[in-house]
């Protein structure tokens, strides 16, 4: 397996210590972020590519373009301006997360939303990770739904441009039982350990890290991608806030790696 840690999971550290926080961890994949914490907007991209290649870290992502299925006001903007900033930064990608307030969104205007983001990836070299969210108010609840849509645009399949991120928290709020090894650039992983919350009631203030008392099933959802021949990084990704108030994140994550190791 490939871990990659996302920075929220130490959001209080500066961008060099999370870097080296990962190195401490003995990884060198890392995804950073535009809200927690808001590296995008208050680091210059071309300080977070020097940081980075100093650290031996490759960012495999920058989270997250939001609401990326409503191609309107804003957004072409701020599409663009995400873009050339993980070019800038030297990122691999941006994830993508659809609008997730109760509000539909047409296939026709997530098609739609695809297709404009497209150029401006592929003039940038950048892959759009396409982030379904599992929660009952969200806009786009499944991969399989996103897989039609980016079919609909490319003849060909997902191509060099889109690829899914796998979250094992939202694939078991959406009751999803598909995997998508071979279209799937990114997993993410957290637990739910609270024994009293429904399925349909958990939120991102219950995602933890991984350990024995996880109820996502993280580990059954590994296994299949592993065995289905995924190959990509899983980046911890835990909003919990007692996560983000731990004095010790590397060997707080040192444990989940332990687990999940010995677990598979």
């Amino acid at each position: 397996m490939r871990f990659a840690i996302n920075h929220i999971t130490a959001p209080k550290l500066s961008l060099e210590d999370f870097f080296a926080t990962a190195r401490n961890l003995g990884l060198t994949e890392v995804e950073i972020r535009n809200d927690l914490p808001d590296i995008v907007g208050t680091v210059d991209p071309a300080a977070v590519k020097a940081a980075a290649e100093k650290a031996g870290v490759t960012i495999i992502s920058i989270n997250a373009l939001y609401p990326f299925n409503v191609w309107s006001g804003d957004l072409p903007a701020r599409a663009v301006a995400m873009a050339d900033y993980a070019a800038a930064s030297g990122a691999k990608a941006l994830v993508m997360c659809p609008l997730n307030d109760g509000t539909a969104v047409s296939f026709d205007d997530l098609v739609a939303a695809l297709k404009a983001m497209k150029p401006i990836l592929e003039e940038r070299g950048l892959t759009g990770l396409v982030e379904p969210l599992g929660f009952p108010v969200s806009s786009l609840r499944t991969k399989a739904e996103a897989i039609k849509a980016i079919k609909a645009i490319n003849a060909a399949g997902c191509g060099d441009v889109y690829r899914l991120v796998h979250d094992t928290f939202h694939h078991h709020l959406a009751g999803e039982t598909e995997f998508f090894p071979e279209r799937t650039g990114l997993v993410h992983i957290s637990g739910v350990v609270d024994p009293t919350v429904s399925v349909a009631d958990m939120l991102d203030a219950h995602r933890v890290l991984v350990d024995g008392g996880d109820r996502l099933e993280n580990i059954t959802q590994i296994r299949a991608l592993e065995a289905a021949g995924y190959d990509g990084p899983y980046s911890f990704e835990p909003f919990a806030t007692e996560v983000h108030e731990l004095e010790d994140p590397v060997a707080a994550v040192k444990d989940s790696i332990g687990h999940i190791s010995q677990a598979l």
